[in-house]
């Protein structure tokens, strides 16, 4: 793993999260897919861990450690279940807006308590009529006196029944320049929260609807300036909602690997084991093939936002990568178990039903491939990552500063003949925390 940017933080990270996701998670799956409802238990005490913080900065209690270790949250949770990644990415990505727009009296209020738990945040863009079409939406919020006055519906929000504080995107005036971005708490008279439907996959998950009738909204609750709301919208889709949704692929991937491999390997057909069989060997290899290549684009993709490099084409193509080889994989599993893997007590069918619901956020993969061509004619409307280098490199060289400083102090306790990770260990900084 070192190999794919990652250092022995990251790395250390990594096996925390893994070793919580088999202790706490992976008990709770079969129970997830039989009561296909949002598991409110488990997603806060994903929470709590402090995770939801990961790229939120230091002086406001978050772990100031990046996208990638972001990505590596996402990755070793999804793997076990993408429904908790998807919950761990879908309160991250709430996170961004605050963390990029958020006033200095918002991010005091509410970062702190994103980053302990105690507050899941979400983002609502979308609408029923308009979809994927930003523009296209049709919410209001009009201002009478010292408050903001919401009206209108907002549809596959990320953690709808779990959320704390929504950030909503609605209609204050005409055009791209007439959409504001909104603080909502759960609880404020007006908001409503629609009836939980079953889906297809990601159990334990929820994504629903949200009602504004005449939901009054304290001025102090917008984010950034009147006519920021389409900044909001796609800076927080391109730099957390595409990066994070490939982290889930990812993890959903991994899974299908280890799932199918161990099948392979135990699987009994003429006195041998299933692998042996040259047809299966191939498939299995398409599968580890493609794996190879989704992280290397998905470690790649968010090497290059934490080092504050212009990389929307690398995040766009990691989600595309990912999505659709997943996806390929998945598909490539369930044929090499055949019946075997219709039936629940496998989890190679429920992988492919979670892969698919992690296909159309942030962009589906036609959305992906146009925007992509936009940037090779040199028709692109700018880069998002670009406009925002600045302030992503800044906070990376902060982190590093960190670390380097707690290095120095950890130098003297060092042991005769201790290699250097070990005397880190020691000191207590194998942990991106």
């Amino acid at each position: 793993m070192h190999r794919y940017f990652t250092d022995q933080r990251h790395e250390a990270l990594r096996q925390r999260v893994r070793d919580f996701a088999e202790r706490e998670v992976r008990p709770r799956v079969a129970e997830m897919e039989a009561a296909r409802s949002v598991c409110h238990d488990l997603s806060r005490l994903i929470a709590r861990q402090g995770w939801i913080g990961a790229t939120v900065h230091r002086a406001y209690g978050g772990m100031g450690a990046g996208h990638l270790a972001k990505t590596i949250i996402i990755e070793e949770l999804s793997r076990v279940s993408a429904a908790m990644g998807a919950m761990a990415q879908a309160s991250q990505l709430g996170a961004a807006k605050i963390i990029h727009f958020g006033s200095e009296e918002q991010k005091k209020t509410w970062l702190p308590a994103i980053a302990s738990g105690d507050c899941l945040p979400t983002i609502a863009v979308t609408e029923p009529h308009s979809g994927g079409h930003v523009l296209g939406m049709t919410s209001t919020a009009v201002r009478d006196g010292e408050d903001y006055v919401l009206n209108g519906r907002k549809t596959y929000v990320g953690n709808s029944h779990v959320g704390d504080l929504h950030g909503v995107v609605v209609r204050t005036g005409p055009g791209s320049k007439g959409l504001s971005a909104f603080l909502v708490e759960t609880g404020r008279p007006g908001l409503r929260i629609g009836e939980q439907q079953t889906t297809m996959g990601l159990h334990g998950f929820g994504f629903g609807e949200l009602f504004f009738e005449d939901c009054r909204v304290p001025a102090a609750n917008l984010l950034g300036e009147e006519g920021d709301g389409l900044s909001v919208a796609y800076s927080s889709s391109v730099l957390y909602g595409r990066p994070n949704l490939t982290a889930v692929s990812l993890g959903i991937h991994q899974a299908v690997l280890e799932q199918t491999a161990r099948f392979c390997a135990e699987r009994q057909r003429y006195g041998k084991p299933l692998a042996d069989l040259a047809n299966i060997k191939l498939r299995l290899g398409r599968i580890q093939s493609r794996l190879l290549l989704a992280r290397l684009t998905a470690y790649h993709a968010v090497h290059l936002l934490d080092e504050g490099v212009p990389c929307d084409a690398e995040l766009m193509n990691a989600k595309l990568v990912n999505v659709e080889s997943s996806l390929e994989s998945a598909r490539d599993s369930m044929e090499i178990h055949a019946a075997c893997g219709l039936f629940t007590d496998r989890p190679v069918e429920r992988y492919l039903r979670d892969a698919h619901h992690i296909f159309a956020p942030a962009g589906t993969s036609d959305i992906q491939l146009l925007r992509l061509a936009e940037l090779a004619l040199g028709t692109a409307k700018g880069e998002w990552s670009a406009r925002l280098s600045d302030l992503v490199r800044r906070e990376q060289e902060e982190w590093s500063d960190v670390v380097e400083q707690t290095r120095e102090a950890a130098r003297p306790a060092r042991m005769p003949g201790r290699r250097d990770g070990a005397a880190e260990e020691h000191a207590g900084l194998a942990p991106v925390r």
